[in-house]
């Protein structure tokens, strides 16, 4: 369906925050040999490009599993694994960099296009590779000799950074040299995951086959806690898919988040621009892997009341909120969404549906004095979006008396009783006299 100039405009428009927001981050991506092979590739080239010209640093690490093992069957032999690695013995090697090599080459020339019919015309990006990884071997385990696959001993982050600084895009493959000179077979998922937290990266992006981590319904998982990660692997692992390209992006994405690196992002090789809609839309396109905080977002319940009504009495009392009885929030304690930080409740607010109209009202909401200097409104409001969405409604509505511009800074605009569902219509309170303003999902 051809895209109207005035939704390119809008879509356009909504990105803005993004690349604002995107502009000067380091990100590691990780590109497995699978995502290399497929016919998408092309595609996520020109994204990875439209990236560096919006102004983010990006190191690009590749893998070459299934080419190398393509170039060693075609040989005549293979080769067997150990824990999940690869033992590359001195035959295996030299294959091994000749699938790396090419690849390397490949990815080069897609980056150097400039025709005029396709997104990198115009385009001036240096691709640089280099030593900037030295490796060291496996060595010996359970007696099983890994020859030469090796790990990571140290990486050059000063030579990366000097490259980045220079808007180049550095390339890093799995072979890499150790301080003897030789060479060995790493892995792309140790490589980018050392890389992320070395360089104290905003980012670490994966691809797999699928959209992201599917939960057991079949569904994407948006965000998952590292805790929740370490779940979906052992089910990956008890499955026999550790080596999926899901699984290895999971154990690096783990281990990523809790030393520091904010995000992991894990999307699918095989759909068209999924880079691009998972950076620069609200809801991404796959599964986030964030940071253990001490501040949990949830839906409250019975045990809940008392922080709640704790929180929202002073409010209450500057005539800010409508006044709740301790009745009235057993009632409708479902539709609460909180903030609790070391048992404290700090903020709150609470969804009620207009399911006839497709609306809902946000209402109830506050955050603690001690904590307004954050974005917690703005996480409430992203989760109650979130709700609203899954509820398949359209719109999002809020009466207010003080927080007219807040609101306003998150896209709502204002808007007459007469938009307002019937029944909320009828309990308008003239005399309060609220703003009502309106939020389109």
């Amino acid at each position: 369906m051809k895209l109207r100039s005035t939704d390119l405009v809008k879509e356009f428009r909504q990105s803005a925050p993004y690349m604002h927001s995107h502009r000067g981050k380091t990100i590691i991506v990780m590109l497995g040999g699978e995502a290399i092979a497929h016919s998408n590739f092309a595609h996520i080239v020109n994204d990875i490009a439209l990236l560096n010209s919006l102004g983010l640093r990006i190191v690009l690490v590749y893998g070459a599993r299934p080419q190398i093992t393509q170039q060693i069957e075609s040989h005549g032999f293979t080769t067997p694994y150990h824990k999940g690695v690869r033992i590359t013995d001195a035959r295996a090697l030299e294959l091994a960099k000749q699938a790396a090599g090419q690849l390397q080459l490949d990815i080069t020339a897609r980056f150097s296009m400039g025709l005029n019919n396709t997104p990198m015309a115009g385009a001036q990006i240096n691709v640089v590779s280099g030593n900037f990884v030295i490796a060291q071997p496996l060595g010996v385990d359970d007696g099983v000799d890994y020859h030469h696959s090796g790990r990571v001993r140290r990486i050059d982050i000063e030579g990366i950074r000097r490259q980045l600084d220079q808007r180049a895009i550095v390339l890093l493959g799995p072979i890499a040299s150790s301080v003897t000179g030789e060479c060995f077979n790493l892995t792309s998922e140790e490589i980018a995951t050392q890389l992320a937290i070395k360089m104290q990266a905003d980012k670490l992006i994966g691809f797999c086959s699928e959209q992201g981590v599917l939960t057991e319904d079949g569904s994407v998982a948006s965000e998952m806690l590292p805790s929740e990660a370490e779940d979906a692997l052992q089910k990956l692992i008890a499955r026999g898919a550790a080596g999926s390209g899901t699984g290895r992006f999971l154990r690096g994405a783990i281990s990523a988040c809790l030393a520091g690196v904010p995000r992991s992002h894990l999307i699918s090789y095989k759909e068209d621009g999924a880079l691009i809609q998972e950076l620069f839309s609200f809801d991404g396109i796959g599964t986030q892997i964030v940071m253990a905080s001490a501040e949990k977002v949830h839906q409250a319940g019975i045990n809940d009341i008392g922080g709640i009504l704790e929180l929202i009495r002073p409010l209450e009392q500057e005539g800010l909120l409508v006044r709740r009885s301790r009745e009235q929030l057993e009632r409708e304690i479902e539709q609460f969404t909180i903030i609790e930080r070391d048992s404290l409740i700090i903020g709150c607010a609470a969804l009620y549906p207009f399911e006839e109209e497709k609306m809902a009202e946000m209402a109830c909401v506050a955050i603690h004095p001690d904590y307004r200097d954050g974005d917690r409104g703005v996480l409430l409001l992203n989760r109650l979006r979130q709700q609203a969405r899954a509820q398949g409604l359209t719109q999002i509505f809020v009466l207010t008396t003080r927080s007219l511009h807040w609101f306003r800074e998150q896209g709502f605009y204002e808007c007459d009783v007469e938009q307002l569902p019937m029944a909320k219509k009828a309990l308008y309170n003239f005399q309060r006299r609220s703003k009502i303003l309106m939020l389109d999902l």
